[in-house]
């Protein structure tokens, strides 16, 4: 009797869920073998869409979005931008470029049900949605919202159309997108202007976005994350050594939590618990949301950026820039574990991850080459 009820149970699980979204368990990962695929100029982060059946990478200097087939790692399409002159940035000596071009795409995240990719364009000091089945025409292009053209190209076909996108102003030097779970709402971080944007959101009507608020920040920000549950955010404060913590209800700030220099990127996991990367001390660490108490901590190779989570909340995969690594950690109960360092030549940025029953696949961008190592686990 008891084995028949867990049989119904787990049926259960199977309809409600879906058979992809139940992860077996697995203590470890072993790395099996890794494939490099080319990429673009300046390659600077990639995301899976939901389903884990195609893979956006977004390349800054080729100012294009690439589409991968996950399954045949092949190449889909490509969105290229059309280019217009603007001012740019040098991080290096930290000044602005004469001469530059406005739409280079940095981050990027989904809305309803993948139906719509939000890019954020470095140079143009705003965001564009980009239709992912559907084309928007000539005939609805709107000259007062900022239209922005992007060619698409099918790889399979040859052929090429034309969408024209909404530039949704925001602030200077846009950088991480992050969705509220009932798709109506983005929030923006702002490198260049120092500040948040709050646009509301549909995928209804053109330009499908507004902007309708703007919190200035202690100092540059860089990675957001949402807290649904009770309703805040958290935004790394790149240029200092806060984190600020913003009320979804009235988009204020509360308050900010002191951490150690240069946060980068955040995720929560399904405990509440906040990891961060800290860029300039190479560290990476796991804090106490409302208090910001360090729980525990690990060092990584140099310039540690993108954080991912395994669905199991087990590993911790980061991209390590000046380290030209992937560090893996397994995550412990006060303590972090590094198991894996993989070598990732052309100073990687970005990571998602894909994961079904058996295997886990890393896809790592490598920003100077301008291409994406795969690497594929055996779960265990």
């Amino acid at each position: 009797m008891k084995t028949f009820l867990f049989l119904v149970f787990m049926a259960m699980i199977y309809w409600l869920f879906g058979a992809g979204s139940v992860v077996t368990p697995y203590a470890w990962l072993t790395l099996t073998h890794t494939t490099d695929l080319p990429a673009s100029a300046g390659v600077k982060s990639v995301l899976f869409n939901t389903a884990g059946t195609k893979l956006y990478a977004l390349n800054l200097e080729g100012m294009s979005i690439y589409e991968y087939d996950r399954v045949n790692k092949k190449l889909l399409r490509i969105f290229s931008f059309r280019p217009t002159k603007a001012r740019g940035w040098d991080y290096a000596l930290n000044k602005p470029i004469a001469a530059s071009f406005a739409e280079k795409p940095v981050e990027a995240c989904f809305s309803h049900h993948d139906k719509i990719l939000w890019v954020s364009l470095h140079n143009a000091g705003g965001i564009v949605p980009i239709l992912l089945d559907s084309l928007l025409s000539k005939a609805s292009k709107d000259s007062s919202a900022y239209s922005k053209a992007v060619y698409v190209s099918n790889l399979e076909t040859h052929k090429i159309d034309t969408q024209y996108t909404a530039l949704i102003r925001t602030g200077v030097m846009p950088k991480v997108i992050a969705k509220t779970l009932d798709d109506k709402t983005l929030l923006v971080s702002n490198w260049g202007s120092k500040s948040l944007s709050i646009v509301k959101i549909n995928d209804t009507l053109y330009p499908y976005g507004k902007r309708f608020a703007t919190i200035n920040l202690p100092e540059v920000p860089r990675g957001i994350v949402i807290d649904e549950n009770n309703k805040r955010s958290f935004v790394a404060i790149f240029g200092g050594n806060k984190i600020s913590v913003i009320s979804n209800k009235n988009w204020k700030i509360e308050r900010n939590l002191a951490v150690p220099l240069n946060p980068r990127h955040l995720l929560l996991d399904s405990s509440g618990r906040l990891f961060v990367s800290f860029n300039t001390i190479s560290e990476i660490a796991c804090i106490q949301p409302v208090t910001g108490k360090l729980l525990f901590k690990a060092t990584t190779h140099e310039q540690p950026r993108t954080i991912a989570l395994s669905k199991n909340q087990k590993f911790l995969f980061v991209t390590c820039y000046e380290g030209n690594t992937l560090d893996v950690f397994k995550i412990n109960r006060n303590s972090l574990t590094r198991i894996y360092s993989i070598k990732c030549p052309g100073k990687p940025v970005g990571v998602s991850l894909y994961e079904d029953q058996e295997i886990l696949e890393a896809w790592v961008c490598n920003y100077m080459k301008g291409s994406i190592k795969v690497l594929q686990f055996k779960k265990e």
